[in-house]
């Protein structure tokens, strides 16, 4: 018999947003199995020390798992970070380009020879919503055969970092600030034309300064176009946790199943839930995932789901958002859900 790797704690990790961690996390199903394994979880995102909420972004953090937005995992292992894909959901949800009423925009069309602002962080981290508007730029202009060429595209200077400023009385009590703060004061200013927004706060805001919606896009029938950061998300484990201790991915990814099918059977307490996760109203969370979201929370490694990642990722290439391409078949590891098939025919 081998002898498995002995381990005490378990680092983790999600954005807040609808995700199966999120979802068993609150219902206590993740911290249930790992006691089980005498194993403590640590958040990431919610350590003090700058270091480790690093690992949020670049997954550096040996024996960890991460479940969110797809642009810091996939620039991770780009630079070399070994890290392994195991799952992926996809949960759409709102993306739109918004603009004020007196810009005069009203199709997209319209946009053409116009100024798209786009939010532009420090270097060092990976600018992950950069890479997101402009993804939705993209596929909005391309719904009308126009390309990024067609419009102007402004960058609106950020001075923080997503690491800063995580604390203090600025926030109220709060974890985060309002998302597309300053992209919204550009557009007050006139400095920009129409932006892009997406989820829960992107709903929220558009709401609060009564914007025009050029186009909506999150639920577009071609799944091209609804790919995004965080359509689909994925879940990703480094790798010693991955060859050390295979038997807990798989109890990761079994819990994972668990809540998802908790969350078919329960689709009020899933709105509530994803509320307290997001900060937003229940009513906020129906807009901006719909009426179906108990039903998006589930798990997989299914071929499209993959090729999904796999087209996001060419497109931050394309970009320039990562270090250097890779193959993101060689990144999969389909080994927890070989050994979940075993014993389920077991």
């Amino acid at each position: 018999m081998t002898r498995r790797n002995t381990i005490s704690q378990i680092w983790y990790t999600r954005c807040p947003v609808p995700t199966p961690v999120g979802l068993a996390t609150q219902l206590g199903l993740l911290d249930e199995a790992f006691a089980s394994e005498g194993i403590t979880l640590n958040s990431i995102i919610d350590s003090k020390d700058r270091t480790i909420r690093s690992s949020h972004f670049n997954h550096h953090l040996d024996y960890s798992f991460r479940h969110g937005g797809n642009v810091p995992p996939i620039r991770a292992r780009s630079e070399g970070n070994p890290t392994r894909l195991v799952g992926i959901t996809w949960t759409d949800e709102f993306q739109a380009i918004i603009t004020l009423p007196a810009t005069g925009i009203k199709t997209t069309r319209e946009l053409v020879g116009r100024r798209f602002g786009i939010a532009r962080r420090p270097p060092g981290i990976v600018d992950f919503m950069a890479a997101t508007a402009l993804k939705g730029l993209v596929s909005a202009l391309s719904l009308e055969e126009l390309t990024h060429t067609d419009v102007e595209i402004v960058d609106i200077p950020l001075e923080d970092t997503v690491l800063d400023n995580r604390d203090g009385p600025q926030l109220y009590g709060l974890r985060n600030r309002q998302a597309y703060g300053p992209e919204i004061a550009a557009l007050l200013r006139g400095d920009v034309d129409a932006i892009y927004v997406k989820g829960t706060p992107g709903i929220s805001v558009a709401n609060l300064f009564a914007t025009h919606t050029v186009t909506e896009f999150g639920f577009h029938p071609d799944p091209k176009i609804r790919i995004n950061s965080g359509s689909p998300r994925i879940l990703t484990v480094d790798e010693r946790l991955a060859e050390d201790r295979p038997d807990l991915v798989t109890k990761l990814i079994e819990t994972l199943k668990r809540a998802s099918a908790w969350a078919e059977a329960h689709p009020d307490d899933v709105r509530r839930f994803v509320a307290r996760e997001v900060g937003a109203s229940e009513e906020v969370v129906a807009a901006a995932n719909g009426p179906d979201l108990h039903r998006h929370l589930g798990i997989g490694l299914e071929p499209e789901l993959v090729d999904a990642i796999g087209h996001y990722k060419d497109f931050l290439h394309e970009w320039g958002f990562l270090a250097q391409n890779f193959d993101i078949e060689a990144w999969v590891d389909r080994r927890p859900w070989a050994d979940l098939e075993t014993r389920a025919v077991a």
